[in-house]
């Protein structure tokens, strides 16, 4: 019988909130009048103890009041506010109209007089009035917001929070999310003892220690992080500490994205992927950014990759007087051009290249008309996969695109000649990783050739080799954040497989400032901090998202990791030294190691036989001359190439 009432109560709500605009403000008119006649009438018994018919005492008061509350209601827009989407700044703007009409009301009968009417009428109405048509309004915007939740079923699915952070970021939060249906704040967090136990708009704040006991008490499933001005080293402290309560963690934007307006207040956000590592970075050196890049000309290769692109936005915001974007993809070039257009830097000159490292006749012509400065090599074929399966065009990409843009830039005197290379380059089982460290190999003998024949020639070469950078094209953070919002599986290669992580801002500005230390011939290392295993790192995405594990002791979990097995060529781990002891330099995220190397013409002759390989498509015996030229190359698999034949 309840609920058959209740269903017919709610048809009733239903058919007056889907009234015209025009009948919805007739409506709200009709109620601030009655408001009106009750607010005169009970004055009155408020003044003197009695109810009496307005026609015998109060008429004037009335007519008064409602000759002054409709033209001010309509000249401060009331009528046209959407109850259903209004706020706390929406009561207190009413309140502040409500007020005006106070202020002249009270001045009429206070101030003025009124025959008849007690003075204190003027003071006790207006009080009566805002009670009256603020009461109204809130019970339909209550009526609205329950009837709104229970057409789209949203109790079960209900987000319960806490925010952290009780400063101005925490409570515009909660103020703008007041509305919504989907998540309700039952808290805020706060490290600052004084806050404990105060209140927010009748929200508690709470010590962070007391975290596991609101959990359970509070059902709480989201933490909701509002400090978009705390240093990044006690954001990352905090996050670590969330990461044990297995609990969805999410964000709002930096304080630059709300002040630039890139973002909202509630646009809340993944966690960024070094917080998910917990990694700290360290502010770039200045004077090394600058070195080699302020007011001079620089060229980078393979400028639409995402090592490459990245490159390219450091590099404008240190002011070269031109930067040279050499990129075989047309598509890719097209990007990175009209993106770096946008910055709106108009002295600075961006030419955008169309070309191949491989190709001698393009890189001579580039070189000689423009001279650039500074060369950041990144073009290369870097999927450990889809090089294994193309032995021949990775060797000429990244190998012989090396050999020939070096070899042109020592020619025409560039001065610094940085090449990215990566830890898969050490004790390879890859292709790809063969293929890397034979590049270092090769500018390590162009170097050491350079200094015998001549002391001239003002070309430094080095060497940057890093692991796994965060974001760029294949990471596994975003594959697993995508596979997450699907729902599951993640899938990964091995239980037990590590790597070493790096944002790929900070290994941009961490390549600039190594060429900039550079005296020839080095290979540097990127501090990589410690490995991750990367079953633990899917274990804590999946938990951060609000998710569980469901695994042989969780059958009821909500996402699975398989394991598919390795990939060809791909390793356990990953290292990023062959010899000992690396050196410091004056970076204290930058080493230098002391690599073996082969002196040029042993090296050159060896070249000119693979070139010869190469071109008879012999693949077996390319095979075998990386196996013979890289120290410790211990290939996986036999040649998986799909043009080979036995």
């Amino acid at each position: 019988m309840l609920k058959k009432r209740s269903v017919i109560i709610k048809k009733l709500l239903n058919q007056v909130f889907s009234q015209s605009r025009e009948v919805k403000t007739l409506i709200a008119i009709f109620v601030d009048l009655n408001c009106c006649i009750f607010s005169v009438w009970f004055s009155y018994y408020l003044r003197i103890g009695n109810f009496l018919p307005l026609n015998e005492r109060g008429i004037e008061a009335l007519i008064i009041s409602i000759v002054l509350i409709f033209p001010i209601f309509f000249y401060y827009g009331t009528y046209k506010s959407i109850l259903r989407f209004s706020g706390i700044y929406a009561l207190i703007n009413f309140s502040k109209v409500v007020a005006i009409y106070g202020s002249i009301y009270s001045f009429i009968f206070v101030v003025v007089g009124i025959d008849g009417v007690p003075r204190t009428i003027g003071i006790i109405q207006p009080l009566v009035i805002l009670l009256l048509v603020s009461f109204w309004r809130i019970l339909v915007k209550s009526i609205l917001r329950f009837n709104q939740r229970g057409d789209h079923k949203q109790e079960k699915r209900n987000s319960r929070a806490l925010v952290y952070g009780s400063g101005n970021a925490g409570r515009q939060l909660v103020r703008a999310m007041q509305e919504s249906s989907e998540i309700k704040i039952v808290g805020f967090l706060d490290d600052d003892k004084k806050q404990n136990g105060c209140l927010i708009d009748g929200i508690t704040i709470y010590s962070p220690k007391l975290l596991k006991d609101l959990i359970k008490e509070k059902n709480v499933n989201l933490i909701l992080l509002a400090m978009p001005s705390v240093p990044r080293k006690r954001r990352i402290e905090i996050i670590r500490n969330l990461m044990k309560y297995k609990i969805a963690v999410r964000t709002i934007p930096t304080i630059s994205e709300l002040a630039n307006g890139k973002s909202s207040i509630t646009e809340l956000n993944d966690l960024e992927m070094d917080e998910l590592l917990g990694r700290m970075q360290v502010d770039p050196f200045q004077e090394l950014m600058m070195k080699n890049i302020s007011s001079k000309t620089i060229l980078v290769t393979g400028a639409g990759g995402s090592i490459g692109s990245e490159l390219c936005r450091q590099i404008i915001s240190l002011k070269p007087s031109r930067l040279l974007l050499v990129e075989i993809s047309e598509y890719a070039l097209y990007s990175i051009y009209e993106e770096l257009k946008q910055t709106g830097i108009s002295e600075l000159e961006i030419i955008p290249l169309i070309g191949s490292v491989q190709d001698p006749k393009r890189m001579k012509e580039i070189l000689k008309i423009w001279k650039p400065e500074s060369i950041y090599h990144a073009a290369a074929y870097k999927h450990v996969p889809i090089v294994e399966h193309n032995l021949i065009e990775g060797t000429k990409n990244n190998v012989f695109g090396t050999y020939v843009l070096a070899k042109i830039a020592l020619e025409y005197q560039v001065e610094n000649f940085v090449f990215i290379s990566t830890d898969k380059a050490v004790r390879p089982t890859s292709i790809m990783g063969a293929t890397k460290r034979l590049a270092e190999l090769i500018l390590q003998a162009l170097n050491n050739r350079k200094e015998s024949l001549s002391k001239n020639n003002k070309t430094k070469f080095s060497i940057v080799r890093f692991g796994n950078v965060l974001d760029s094209s294949g990471s596994v953070i975003p594959k697993f954040r995508e596979q997450i919002r699907k729902g599951g599986p993640i899938t990964l290669t091995h239980k037990e497989v590590t790597r070493y992580f790096m944002t790929i801002k900070e290994a941009a500005e961490l390549v600039i400032q190594a060429g900039a230390i550079s005296k020839g011939g080095d290979v540097f290392l990127l501090d990589m901090g410690e490995p991750i295993k990367i079953y633990e790192l899917a274990k804590n995405m999946i938990e951060l998202s609000g998710f569980s594990l469901r695994n042989s002791q969780n059958m009821n979990g909500d996402i699975e990791i398989i394991i598919t097995g390795l990939r060809p060529g791909e390793k356990l781990f990953e290292e990023l030294l062959l010899s000992d002891d690396p050196k410091k330099t004056i970076h204290p995220k930058i080493f230098k190691s002391n690599e073996p190397f082969i002196k040029f013409e042993e090296l050159s002759l060896e070249m000119e036989k693979l070139e010869n390989y190469i071109s008879a498509n012999d693949l077996e015996k390319i095979f075998e001359n990386l196996q013979k030229l890289v120290t410790g190359f211990n290939p996986q698999n036999k040649i998986l190439d799909h043009t080979f034949i036995k």
